[in-house]
């Protein structure tokens, strides 16, 4: 909100200015000095400001029974971006609407703020970024802008997405980029995250190490984005505790086909996740799990019928396993198995304009282990959601 009325306040500024300049009759007034000078101007045109809105009817269901209907603004992120100093230095600031701006207390910035870091092209093939910034997990789910998202999978989901730190980027060939970054681990602290652990020493420097591979093959036909990633934690007993991320994004794209497929695995000496530590009763375990790991499939297919209608479908998969199961006659760590579907219709009413009006079925499926749910209270249960709205990343100026 804050940079919204910002820009609103320059906006009225400038029109009442302007208004004021034509009313007045003093002839030392000069009136062929414009507001701002040209060669300020100039940096406009390497600037970007993005309304990134989805906004719609969303009808709700449980289990198979129709619960609410409310119209929401499901996503509105305030984008601000470009490049100043020819070529050289480039920025990028968004800020989610849709969040609470509550200051987190690590990186010392809002919750709500996707991005705010500054850039430098050191050369036509490598760059260097540092700020909050997207982590580069991988996989084409995470890749999409969020207006074009009803629905995330699990671990994106409940991931930290957005972290502080430095970005490197070599651009090794057309074909091929490499990227890596050295992020804050988490935004929260250790306690606020995982509360108390015994026997756990908290890492001095909780870091994330992401490296990140985009290539592309058969003119740009097949396309990947693979990461691995590395979280530094804590320590027991002089032993690391950390989290190990793979993402595994692949892309073919025809004339009129889209088929995007994601393998996300995630091991995780702490639940960072959550997932697990959710279904433990806290008299049961009064701190983040152990020993989880989850294992995801995300499949995309879209269909271009012409220029203006896209019809697409979403099938998802989660599994949610803890090793350190207390039941000796447990015969599967699995606990929980996530499945989701998403069909969707997409219509755009302006040839060669990113806007669309869509409508979409988001159904969600949850099942778990026998031990789950004789011993944690867990039942297998669903949801659902309609929705019927409009998207668009609108662009400002």
């Amino acid at each position: 909100m804050r940079v919204f009325l910002l820009l609103l306040s320059i906006l009225f500024l400038t029109v009442g200015v302007s208004a004021q300049q034509h009313k007045q009759t003093d002839t030392t007034v000069n009136h062929n000095v414009p507001l701002i000078k040209t060669d300020k101007a100039d940096l406009l045109n390497n600037v970007d400001i993005i309304a990134n809105s989805q906004i719609g009817l969303n009808n709700n269901f449980t289990d198979g029974s129709y619960t609410n209907s409310r119209f929401a603004v499901n996503q509105f992120r305030l984008e601000i971006k470009g490049m100043v100093f020819g070529d050289k230095v480039f920025f990028r600031f968004r800020d989610r609407y849709t969040r609470d701006p509550e200051v987190q207390s690590v990186d010392n910035m809002s919750r709500s703020t996707d991005m705010a870091f500054i850039g430098y092209n050191i050369s036509d093939r490598t760059s260097i970024a540092i700020g909050k910034m997207s982590a580069n997990w991988g996989g084409y789910e995470f890749d999409m802008n969020p207006i074009d998202v009803y629905q995330y999978n699990d671990i994106v989901d409940d991931a930290d997405n957005f972290l502080t730190g430095v970005q490197f980027n070599w651009k090794v060939s057309t074909q091929h980029t490499l990227s890596a970054q050295i992020l804050n681990s988490r935004t929260k602290t250790f306690t606020e995250l995982y509360k108390d652990v015994p026997d756990l020493r908290e890492a001095k420097f909780p870091a994330a190490y992401v490296g990140t591979w985009n290539g592309s093959f058969a003119e740009g036909k097949l396309q990947t984005i693979w990461s691995f990633s590395v979280f530094q934690e804590a320590s027991k007993n002089e032993d690391p505790v950390n989290m190990y991320y793979t993402a595994l994004g692949n892309q073919f794209r025809s004339d009129d086909w889209l088929f995007q497929y994601d393998f996300k695995w995630s091991r995780e000496d702490l639940d960072r996740s959550g997932i697990i530590s959710t279904l433990i009763p806290e008299d049961m375990l009064p701190h983040a799990a152990q020993n989880v790991s989850y294992l995801e499939h995300w499949l995309r297919i879209v269909y271009s019928i012409n220029d203006q209608w896209k019809v697409s479908t979403i099938g998802m998969v989660n599994t949610a396993s803890w090793k350190d199961i207390p039941d000796e006659m447990s015969t599967s760590n699995q606990m929980r198995t996530a499945w989701g579907i998403i069909p969707s219709v997409e219509f755009y009413p302006i040839k060669n304009y990113n806007l669309k009006f869509f409508s979409s079925y988001v159904g969600r499926y949850f099942r778990y282990s026998d031990y789950a749910k004789q011993s944690l209270a867990a039942s297998n249960g669903s949801s659902a959601r309609i929705m019927i709205g409009i998207a668009s990343p609108l662009v400002i100026l």
